[in-house]
């Protein structure tokens, strides 16, 4: 599985078009035969600052989601809104989606 983390900054005046901006990507994106995850998150420390966390089940599937038109069109489309230039972590993983964690369960109230 390719695993990937992006960190968006934001243009201040901008962080509330983000997610608007950015959901025809998303939706598009989850709908692709190849992706397993893709989630938005927004930071508790930096209002402009989003994370995305997302997964392809194979270098293909990535490559597939990297060639497509969606792509190169949020890409156009988020050059006007981020502040500086993303940061990403990209990695291949054992594994097909996310595991449970063992240090922590649910307890009975």
């Amino acid at each position: 599985m390719i695993f990937i983390a992006v960190r968006f900054t934001v243009r201040s005046a901008e962080r509330d078009n983000w997610l608007p901006a950015v959901e025809d990507f998303t939706l598009a994106t989850r709908r692709e035969p190849g992706n397993v995850f893709f989630d938005w998150s927004r930071s508790v420390e930096n209002p402009d600052r989003f994370v995305l966390l997302e997964a392809f089940a194979s270098p293909e599937a990535g490559a597939a989601h990297v060639q497509s038109a969606h792509f190169a069109a949020a890409m156009d489309t988020m050059a006007g809104l981020v502040a500086e230039t993303p940061e990403i972590i990209n990695v291949e993983v054992p594994g097909d989606g996310w595991s449970r964690m063992a240090e922590i369960q649910p307890r009975e109230s």
